[in-house]
């Protein structure tokens, strides 16, 4: 399994012109999605940590772009991995929006994680469930149809946040307080070590 490393996702995400909002909304969701993995572990579940760590890094790779193609960035951003070499990173990137089946919800694999963790960050910010769906809604949901589909994530996702956390010793609401020290500023200047910002490059 070819997994890229930390620094090799941020200049993936360099190389894809990824503004810093995308960048810190991206550090957010690995940052939820390797807190699970670890507590996750210490309860028996065993996940690919790195292959989880990059696919949260890597999962709106083509986003910035699809501002302009409306590209379904999911299922681009799962062929522009795979193509590069990184199929497997693809194969959960194009799940984070919508998971390729939600029939077993006690199958807490690496997508599942990815899929959640995306949708516990609005922006940069780590929120509740139903405050990140509620935005999803108001932003998207412009039809009816279209309202009735995110309804029926929201619903689908209530349910695997059930059976997360049925494993972990704290609820939804405390996750942010069992994340790692490191804050999303140290990351953010990380990534400017691999990707410095225009006015700091050499000319």
């Amino acid at each position: 399994m070819n997994i890229p490393s930390q620094n090799d996702c941020f200049q993936l995400m360099c190389d894809m012109h990824m503004p810093e909002h995308i960048v810190a909304h991206s550090i957010q969701v690995c940052r939820v999605a390797m807190c699970l993995v670890d507590h996750l572990e210490s309860k028996g579940i065993q996940l690919d940590g790195q292959l989880v760590q990059a696919a949260g890094l890597l999962h709106d790779i083509t986003k910035t772009r699809s501002f302009e193609t409306a590209e379904n960035h999911a299922f681009t951003g799962g062929q522009e991995l795979t193509d590069l070499g990184y199929p497997e990173i693809g194969h959960l990137v194009r799940q984070h929006v919508r998971l390729d089946d939600y029939a077993d919800p006690t199958n807490l694999s690496e997508a599942v994680i990815i899929n959640y963790a995306d949708k516990r960050v609005l922006h940069d910010r780590i929120v509740s469930l139903d405050e990140r769906m509620r935005y999803i809604q108001e932003r998207y949901g412009t039809e009816p149809e279209l309202k009735h589909r995110i309804r029926l994530l929201w619903k689908k996702t209530t349910a695997l946040e059930k059976q997360i956390f049925k494993y972990l010793f704290f609820s939804p609401d405390e996750l942010d307080h069992h994340l790692s020290s490191m804050d999303i500023s140290s990351e953010i200047s990380n990534y400017h070590k691999i990707c410095p910002q225009p006015s700091s490059r050499s000319s």
